[in-house]
């Protein structure tokens, strides 16, 4: 980015920042020569410079031991432990860091300072516990303030003589005050003081490397630099993100029957009022949107709160728009289309109006590049969004991958790490094909099409190598942008891999057959699953589950009735009898959610509560009746 925008990202995170400047000087403020007075040499100001460094860092130190002195140890015995964290949270770390920073400094400058860029390089990695103490800052002062306003103890101030303890044997905050410079700054403006230092070390490097161009020194300052850079926008990507994840927990809490924790589906990137149409059953709904990085959730507006309706993952959608509504001159008519790739339901979205369509589109289009960036498979890499639970730095530029939760990508086969912007010039991956990955998970297998004409590799791609196939072949995509002629895959087959014409194939369902040759559900054989009970009527099952343990369930055949299955399940005291039913190639429980087989539908339920379906429902299948049965048979002997 330009240095201009760099500034404005360093600075993004400071609160007031003007009036947080005036404290800053006034407590930092030292007697230095200002280097740019006439006649000087470029000698003479830089060692302007380096003394501005010393000295300030100097003030800084007594700064931090003033706090703990006159604050910090006065105030441990009136405040509980939980609330001191929070007012000064990891100050006693700072103080740590710092007593051994200006140590380095002073030894530095006692050999000239050309060793000073050298220490900023070493005190990096020590200096990321500000990340803590910046995105903590908005908290400790309203802890502050709330002690002030509700605890007198904390509050008043006794009539006392220089020297002398208040009688009620502590102190309190005012009291603290008037030890610290003579009461000229209050715990308020002192607690932002360490904010403020954190970020002036890049300015302060910048004057000094802009007076040290002939220095030998001169390449390590501005790699210097470019680190305490990097170290201001790391401290502002995590205080970022501390509001953000702030934000998704208050979605989290108005959102009912949310089985999933939301962080797990990236940042937020627009929520509100569209209307919703399933390509399936054609009627539009009023619906309340939340958009992340990898998923939209559809919910129901009720009251304050939501009821989740459904979770569409972007991994498996392309988003396309539709051009023939804004010809009409209605209200909501704005629409655009989410396709599934693999041939399952799609979406209809319509808008209100044409910019609010615009806005929507945009922020769909930035979180589909977010969890399929362009490049995530440059250099043989297969790179996908990940939270790094250690700071990480880029496997390219070296910098830090910022922030607390999907700073960046991972390549699960070599374990490199990489802004999203790097892609494409990480080094090629040092992990070949069919070689365990690193980080246990490989890439996501991609959606599957079925060729709908031969192949032979006329036309060839450009420069590419050929991937050829009969109609009828199911092939995996590897790389496909909807916009691009040739798109890159594997024949399932052969396991080859290479290049053909998008327009030879299409979506294909997603056991890997074309619609045609898929047996329908009633066809398929079940008996091996621990859950189906084949042919059992309703009373049968009762007198089953009945002595089983809540949340036991089965799936048994109807064959005499229209819908073909019925999940029976044990909840709480009774066993609750729920219709399958098959529609369209469909199967479902309920038209909010359909699936194209009853193992899928199952393996859904399992980990998502029935109440998505039934309010009353609030369980999910738990435990196969065959696995109960045979466990059950072992612990007891049961009388026939």
């Amino acid at each position: 980015s330009s240095e201009h925008d760099l500034g404005e990202d360093i600075y993004d995170c400071v609160p007031c920042e003007d009036e947080g400047d005036d404290i800053y000087e006034d407590i930092i403020r030292v007697e230095v020569q200002q280097p740019m007075k006439m006649g000087m040499t470029e000698d003479d100001k830089r060692n302007c410079c380096l003394l501005e460094i010393q000295e300030t860092e100097a003030k800084y130190y007594k700064t931090l031991e003033d706090i703990e002195k006159n604050y910090m140890n006065p105030l441990k015995l009136v405040l509980t432990p939980q609330d001191m964290e929070a007012i000064f949270i990891n100050l006693e770390d700072l103080i740590k860091v710092h007593f051994n920073f200006l140590r380095a400094i002073d030894v530095s400058m006692m050999s000239g300072g050309s060793s000073l860029a050298k220490v900023f390089l070493e005190f990096k990695e020590r200096l990321l516990i500000y990340g803590k103490y910046c995105s903590h800052m908005e908290y400790a002062q309203n802890t502050l303030n709330h002690l002030l306003a509700n605890r007198d103890d904390v509050r008043q101030k006794e009539g006392w003589g220089p020297g002398q303890a208040p009688s009620r044997g502590h102190w309190s905050i005012p009291e603290c005050t008037l030890k610290v410079q003579d009461g000229k700054f209050k715990l308020q403006d002192l607690l932002v003081v360490p904010m403020q230092r954190v970020l002036k070390y890049h300015l302060l490097l910048k004057e000094l490397l802009s007076h040290s161009s002939d220095r030998p020194e001169k390449q390590q300052l501005k790699e210097a630099l470019e680190a305490m850079q990097d170290l201001a926008m790391y401290i502002n990507e995590v205080k970022r993100d501390k509001e953000t994840l702030k934000k998704i927990s208050e979605f989290q809490s108005s959102i009912e029957n949310l089985q999933v924790k939301l962080e797990e589906f990236g940042r937020p990137k627009i929520d509100g009022e569209l209307k919703v149409r399933s390509i399936v059953n054609h009627t539009k709904q009023d619906r309340y949107l939340f958009l992340f990085d990898k998923v939209v959730i559809v919910c129901k507006r009720k009251g304050y709160n939501y009821e989740l309706k459904e979770i569409i993952e972007l991994l498996f959608h392309k988003m396309t728009d539709d051009p023939m509504n804004n010809k009409d001159i209605k209200k909501w008519s704005y629409g655009f289309y989410l396709i599934h790739l693999q041939g399952k339901q799609g979406f209809q979205f319509f808008c209100k109006t044409e910019e609010m369509k615009r806005k929507w589109m945009e922020q769909f289009e930035m979180a589909m590049s977010n969890i399929k960036p362009e490049k995530a498979n440059a250099n043989h890499h297969s790179f996908q969004m990940y939270t790094f639970e250690k700071t990480t730095n880029c496997k390219a530029c070296k910098m830090f991958l910022r922030g607390t939760f999907y700073q960046g990508y991972l390549c699960p086969k070599c374990g490199a790490g990489a802004h999203k912007e790097c892609l494409e010039i990480i080094p090629p991956c040092k992990i070949g094909k069919g070689t365990r990955y690193r980080y246990g998970f490989p890439p996501s297998p991609g959606p599957k099409m079925v060729a709908v004409q031969n192949y032979h590799g006329n036309p060839a791609p450009p420069g590419k190598p050929v991937l050829t196939f009969q109609t009828g072949d199911v092939i995996e995509l590897l790389r496909g942008d909807p916009e691009s002629q040739w798109w890159e895959g594997r024949l399932l087959q052969t396991k080859k891999s290479g290049y053909f014409p998008s327009s030879s194939v299409k979506p294909c369902p997603v056991d890997a057959r074309p619609p045609n040759s898929r047996p329908p559900s009633r066809e398929i054989d079940y008996a091996a699953y621990p859950w189906f009970a084949g042919n059992m009527e309703r009373q049968q099952t009762d007198n089953l589950l009945k002595s089983h343990v809540s949340g036991t369930y089965l799936i048994r055949e109807r064959p005499a009735e229209a819908e073909r299955f019925a999940i029976s399940i044990k909840f709480n005291e009774e066993v609750k009898h729920i219709k399958v039913v098959e529609k369209d190639n469909w199967i479902h429980i309920t038209e909010a959610k359909k699936f194209e087989s009853l193992l899928e539908l199952v393996e859904y339920y399992q980990s998502h509560s029935l109440k998505e379906s039934f309010k009353q429902l609030d369980t999910t299948l738990k435990y196969p009746y065959k696995s109960r049965e045979r466990s059950t048979s072992r612990t007891f002997t049961r009388s026939p």
